[in-house]
């Protein structure tokens, strides 16, 4: 014997809710034509366990398709008008089936849903809003990061031309005066690189802030400290190598950072930006180092950057001392970026590896 099941129903302007209390509902059908509904399913309603029927003829045309879901305790049924409005019952009779009743869970008068429908599109203007600023804001960023990195390829690019061209024409010659042809434009770049700590810090960046600022404020120590305020430093060989080892690496970074803003990639390119730090990076630390150790005896020498101490003890603590204990900092500086690098390193490799399979 086939029963009734009850049903409860409420309405939006473009949608009618039905639900069936059904439970454990098997063997749905659910057909849906211009003006009605019919409704078979299998399940435990009112009447116990049985098979449980009914159809509806509606007020005005709905659309075919019809979406249903059914739950341990009962069954959802969702029916799209043909066209947005607010109907004044759900049938076309005027008295409404028996097994029929609103479902006050889901009321709402026709002025609650035009506010609903107000409060639904002030939402979707907030979010379409927020995603324009969120996509702005991206833009902001990629721009700032690609002109950025620019800037820094051409300013190491120039700098290591530069040193390749005069390293041919004048052979060691150009080893004695890098630092007054080269040193404008490599404080340039170093200033400038002092823009990678802020971008890490502030998450413009996904990436480790302690590797960046070992990085820059190591290298700005060398350039500034030890480079830049000692004159008998600016003839010495080691200048060049320093120089030459820093912008070798950086030239094909900062191009692997261009292509990153719009996710393009040059294979090649990646592979030297997480291989070529291999070589290059423990020997311009060794030559950082080597610059510091003949600096030593200058600072000795001179005086310069000394700590004066008091009258009592009448004497200064000669820099030189602070340059013994960087030297141990920058190979614990060394240890931790190789660290870092290599992990990069890995994971790059190791994704690229799982993306291929």
């Amino acid at each position: 014997m086939t029963l009734t099941p009850l049903v409860y129903w409420a309405q939006r302007h473009e949608e009618i809710f039905l639900r069936v209390e059904l439970t454990d509902a098997q063997n749905i059908v659910v057909d849906v034509h211009e003006n009605s509904l019919h409704f078979r399913a299998q399940g435990h309603g009112a009447k116990g366990q049985n098979e449980y029927d009914f159809r509806l003829e509606f007020l005005l045309p709905v659309k075919p398709e019809v979406t249903h879901k059914s739950t341990q305790r009962q069954v959802n049924i969702t029916v799209r008008k043909e066209q947005s409005g607010w109907w004044e019952r759900l049938v076309i009779q005027e008295r409404k089936p028996a097994f029929l009743a609103p479902d006050f869970d889901r009321w709402l008068d026709e002025s609650d849903a035009e506010m609903e429908i107000r409060e639904k599109e002030e939402r979707r203007n907030r979010l379409k809003a927020s995603r324009h600023k969120e996509e702005g804001f991206v833009s902001l960023k990629t721009g700032f990061l690609f002109v950025y990195n620019l800037v820094q390829f051409l300013g190491f690019s120039w700098i290591f031309v530069n040193m390749t061209v005069r390293l041919f024409i004048f052979g060691q010659d150009s080893l004695y005066d890098t630092f007054h042809t080269i040193s404008d434009a490599m404080f340039l770049c170093q200033v400038l690189a002092a823009v990678e700590v802020l971008n890490a810090a502030f998450g413009v960046v996904r990436s480790g802030v302690v590797p960046a600022v070992i990085q820059v404020v190591g290298r700005n120590f060398i350039l500034f400290i030890i480079f830049g305020s000692v004159e008998e430093m600016h003839n010495k060989p080691v200048v060049f190598f320093v120089f030459y080892l820093w912008s070798a690496i950086e030239i094909f970074r900062y191009p692997f950072y261009m292509l990153a803003c719009f996710n393009t990639e040059w294979k090649t390119l990646t592979w030297l930006r997480y291989t070529i730090w291999i070589p290059l990076y423990p020997l311009g630390t060794l030559a950082e180092a080597v610059a510091v150790i003949q600096s030593i005896p200058i600072f000795d020498e001179t005086k310069l950057f000394s700590i004066p101490l008091p009258k009592a003890i009448g004497t200064s603590v000669s820099f030189s001392y602070i340059l013994h204990i960087y030297l141990l900092l920058m190979f614990l500086g060394l240890f931790i970026n190789l660290r870092h690098l290599y992990k990069q390193r890995k994971k790059r490799f190791r994704t690229k590896k799982r993306k291929a399979n």
